[in-house]
C-alpha cells in the first residue's frame, strides 16, 4: 500500500543528513519534514509503567483514552496524558471506534491475551516485554497478526538502548569483523521487593528469570540479526518459601544460559534476581576485528572499544608468555535521542537509557506508514522463545533443548 504521499525510505536516505546512521538504528526515519497525513489515535492502558512514554508529546498522535482496573492509576494516566476520557477496563477501551491503536502495559502474564483481544477489536497493538509466557502463545500470537493484518510490535527497551544503537552501527559498518560472541546480563538483585503489593502477592512473584530474557537476548539478535536455535541454561535457588510456593512452580532465583546461534556463534545470557552483584543492564559483544563493551554496572559507565592491531604487535603477559597486544579506545557515548533520529518533541531523555521515546515513536509511525515495525512479531518472539526454552532447560539439569523457529531467519 502507498504511504499516503511519504517520501519512500530510498528517497528519504539519499537525503537525510542522518540517513546512514538511520539505516543503522534499524527502522524507517521520519523528519520534522515528513508531516503524517493523519494523526494516530492510541489508548493507553496499565497506570504503572504505562505512564512513563511520550504519546501526548508526538506530533503525530493523539491519546484518545487510558484505562486501568485501578481508579488511583487511571487518574494518573489521565493526568500524564491530559486525556480525560477513561474506562474501567481493557474490554472496555477496545468498543470505543475512535481508537485505532492500543499500548499495553499490564502484567505478563496477560500479554497474549490481551494482545489477541486488541487484534480481534481491529486494534493495532503496541505491547510490554515479553511477548508471551509460552510457545504456544507465542504461535497465537504469529496466526493473529498474520490474520489480521495489523501492526503488533514489542517494547523492548534494550533495543533501543543508547549502546544498542550504537552496536547495531559498528556491526553494520563491519567493524567487529566477525561477531563471534556476545554476552548480556540483566542482573536485578532485590527483585523480590516487587512481589508483594499491599499484602498481597503480585504477578512478578516467584517468576522464573529465563521468562523475562528479551533485555538480554535483543542485544544480539537486534543487532546481527541471527536467532537463538539450542540451549543449555542452569539455575540456582537457595530454597527460600518463595521458590517452593509460587504459581510459575519455579525454584530458582538466578538462570545463566548459553545459546548457539544460527550462524554457528554463542551467546551467554544472565538473569538474575538475588546475589552480591551491583545490579544493571550490561553487553559485551566480542568480534575478530574489533569487540565493544562496558565494564561498569551500568549502561554509559566506562564504555571501551577494543582494537585488534592490523598487523600483529606481540607484547608480555604476566607470566611473561608473548601475546598479541590490543588497543583499548575509551569510547564517549552517543546520545541518539539528541539527533534527528527523532522528532523535535521527543528528542529528550527518557527512561531505560533513552529508549522510551525510540519506543513510542517507532510504534506510532510503523502504523501511519503501514511498514512493519523493528521489532515486529517475529523479532518479538526470537527474543522471548529462547527464555522459555532455556528455562525448560534450567528445570531439566541444563538438558541441551532446540529453540524453534517462527521465522524463516534461520
Amino acid at each position: 500500500m502507498e504511504n499516503s504521499g511519504l517520501p519512500t525510505r530510498r528517497s528519504f536516505l539519499q537525503t537525510s543528513t542522518l540517513a546512514a546512521a538511520g539505516s543503522l538504528v534499524g527502522y524507517h526515519l521520519l523528519g520534522e519534514s515528513e508531516v503524517a497525513a493523519k494523526k494516530l489515535r492510541v489508548g493507553i492502558v496499565g497506570g504503572g509503567f504505562g505512564v512513563n512514554f511520550q504519546f501526548h508529546e508526538h506530533p503525530d498522535c493523539i491519546v484518545e483514552a487510558v484505562s486501568d482496573l485501578r481508579p488511583e492509576r487511571r487518574e494518573k494516566l489521565k493526568s500524564t496524558y491530559k486525556c480525560d476520557k477513561a474506562y474501567d477496563s481493557l474490554e472496555e477501551l477496545v468498543k470505543d471506534p475512535k481508537i485505532e491503536a492500543v499500548a499495553l502495559f499490564t502484567p505478563v502474564p496477560d500479554h497474549s491475551r490481551h494482545v489477541l483481544l486488541c487484534l480481534a477489536a481491529g486494534k493495532h497493538v503496541l505491547c510490554a516485554v515479553p511477548a508471551a509466557m509460552t510457545l504456544e502463545d507465542c504461535q497465537k500470537m504469529i496466526d493473529a497478526v498474520k490474520k489480521t493484518g495489523l501492526t503488533y510490535m514489542m517494547a523492548e527497551t534494550s533495543h533501543w538502548q543508547q549502546f544498542t544503537i550504537s552496536a547495531r552501527k559498528f556491526y553494520r559498518a563491519g567493524e567487529f569483523g566477525s561477531l563471534y560472541f556476545v554476552e548480556s546480563e540483566y542482573h536485578h538483585p532485590g527483585l523480590e521487593s516487587l512481589f508483594f503489593e499491599n499484602g498481597q502477592r503480585t504477578w512478578r512473584y516467584g517468576m522464573a528469570p529465563m521468562q523475562y530474557p528479551t533485555h538480554c537476548t535483543s542485544h544480539l539478535v537486534s543487532v546481527s540479526g541471527e536467532r537463538l536455535t539450542e540451549v543449555t541454561c542452569h539455575g540456582w535457588g537457595d530454597g527460600n518459601p518463595i521458590l517452593k510456593d509460587n504459581v510459575y512452580q519455579n525454584p530458582f532465583w538466578n538462570e545463566t544460559a548459553f545459546f548457539k546461534t544460527s550462524r554457528g556463534n554463542s551467546m551467554r545470557v544472565a538473569v538474575w534476581w538475588r546475589g552480591a552483584q551491583p545490579g544493571g543492564e550490561r553487553a559485551r559483544f566480542y568480534g575478530d576485528k574489533m569487540s565493544f563493551y562496558y565494564r561498569g554496572a551500568q549502561p554509559g559507565a566506562d564504555a571501551v572499544k577494543v582494537h585488534s592491531h592490523a598487523e600483529p604487535v606481540l607484547e608480555k603477559d604476566a607470566g611473561g608468555f608473548s601475546r598479541f597486544a590490543q588497543s583499548v579506545e575509551h569510547f564517549e557515548e552517543v546520545k541518539w535521542w539528541q539527533t534527528d533520529l527523532l522528532p523535535a518533541p521527543l528528542r529528550h531523555a527518557s527512561g531505560h537509557e533513552g529508549s522510551h521515546c525510540f519506543i513510542t515513536h517507532e510504534f506510532i509511525t510503523a502504523v501511519l506508514q503501514q511498514r512493519k515495525p523493528a521489532v515486529d512479531i517475529y523479532e518479538a518472539v526470537a527474543y522471548t522463545a529462547p527464555g522459555i526454552v532455556a528455562h525448560q532447560s534450567a528445570l531439566k539439569g541444563g538438558e541441551l533443548l532446540k529453540v524453534p523457529q517462527f521465522d524463516a531467519k534461520v
